[in-house]
């Protein structure tokens, strides 16, 4: 099988791919135990000072992979253990001593934006559109993002985008706080290896320590916004009325 995940060295960056394009990237269970993989290897290798995730084809990822709900909710235990893996990828890159950047184009959908929220600079093309479909289909947001975008845009904002799940472009995200920087799409992977020689450039320990402290310091409420977060979307993906919704579109 096609690897889901790619990552390769390029200087002091470990390029990480996610390489499922027909499929627009969407998130199964080999992506994500891949995605897993490949950002465990690049915090064990001393010389990889910044990760740089992004996307192939079309789009950077549109989300939770719906066909293969039936797998990933058979059993109440295989849902728990499909949304904790998702949930892992969160504390692996905010756990990280690395700084992490998304290099984002095309659809960045639900979990996979969650992701995104996660990493230390997030670079959008001007081609970018992103949204939260969760509630629409009765389901509920994973990535700690009920107490981190939150924190970023606001009570009133998050609960816009979360709630009423519309569709934005770049420049919405730009607008409130999502994206730190747009740029054409042409441009995109050129930025982010120009941000990740500016950023390695900089002493490893004290960069390293400035991500845990500001991490630590704001987002003090991930780990029982997580904890809820994944309790609640167990909840519905195992709810009948949201597997109806997900199978019909």
């Amino acid at each position: 099988m096609t690897a889901a995940v790619i990552s390769r060295q390029d200087g002091p960056a470990t390029w990480v791919k996610l390489n499922r394009p027909q499929r627009l990237n969407a998130m199964n269970r080999q992506l994500v135990d891949e995605l897993a993989e490949a950002l465990a290897r690049a915090e064990a290798d001393a010389s990889t000072r910044v990760i740089i995730l992004h996307g192939e084809g079309r789009a950077f990822c549109s989300g939770d992979d719906l066909k293969d709900l039936d797998a990933q909710t058979a059993s109440e235990a295989a849902t728990q253990a499909w949304v904790e893996a998702i949930q892992n990828i969160t504390l692996q890159i905010m756990r990280s001593r690395k700084i992490v950047i998304a290099a984002v184009h095309g659809w960045c959908v639900g979990g996979a934006l969650e992701w995104v929220i996660n990493c230390d600079f997030r670079l959008f093309a001007d081609n970018t559109r992103w949204f939260f479909p969760e509630v629409g289909y009765g389901l509920f947001v994973t990535g700690g993002v009920t107490s981190l975008l939150t924190k970023q845009v606001g009570p009133q904002m998050a609960k816009e985008l979360m709630i009423l799940g519309e569709k934005h472009d770049a420049r919405k995200a730009l607008e409130v706080g999502i994206a730190w920087r747009l740029v054409a799409e042409a441009a995109l992977l050129d930025e982010a290896a120009k941000l990740a020689l500016a950023i390695a450039e900089r002493p490893a320990g004290a960069v390293a320590d400035i991500k845990h402290a500001i991490n630590e310091g704001f987002h003090s409420s991930l780990a029982d916004a997580m904890a809820l977060e994944t309790s609640a979307t167990v909840s519905g993906f195992l709810s009948p009325e949201a597997q109806a919704r997900a199978r019909e579109f």
